[in-house]
């Protein structure tokens, strides 16, 4: 998986974690809307900052910057880039949330209802790694 930052006119210091409905497709558990939900570094989070000032939002402590169908977080909950991109998958220019990591925040937002669903789906894509009736994505880190 590859993400067009060309709209962004920006070059990220580390690779940005690839968050939300974008992870879930990624896992082939749904589609995503049309955004494109990131954590960033605090280096990279600040830079953006300077570059689109104009286009930061904070939403109960929780800092990003949103432009051309971006949403780029400096943290979510204050889990930040550093925690939560342990493990994650590399791909070409950006990482991919761990699965696990995934299921962890959509559990922090299950109040909505968006969100119970993707936990449902994440669990049961977590059983059919385990159990293996999931041919196509079956990552050691899963499989014991």
């Amino acid at each position: 998986m590859r993400i067009n930052f060309s709209k962004l006119d920006f070059e990220f210091f580390t690779k940005p974690l690839l968050v939300g409905g974008k992870a879930m497709e990624y896992y082939n558990l749904r589609k995503s809307g049309k955004d494109v939900d990131l954590i960033v570094t605090s280096e990279d989070y600040e830079r953006l900052v300077e570059k689109y000032p104009e286009h930061t939002k904070d939403i109960f402590g929780d800092l990003g910057v949103c432009i051309h169908g971006f949403e780029i977080w400096r943290w979510i909950c204050k889990f930040d880039y550093g925690f939560l991109s342990r493990n994650a998958l590399e791909e070409e220019n950006i990482k991919v949330i761990h699965l696990e990591k995934l299921l962890f925040m959509k559990a922090l937002g299950i109040s909505k209802e968006k969100y119970e669903e993707d936990v449902k789906l994440i669990v049961q894509k977590i059983f059919d790694i385990q159990y293996g009736k999931n041919k196509d994505f079956k990552p050691d880190y899963l499989v014991q």
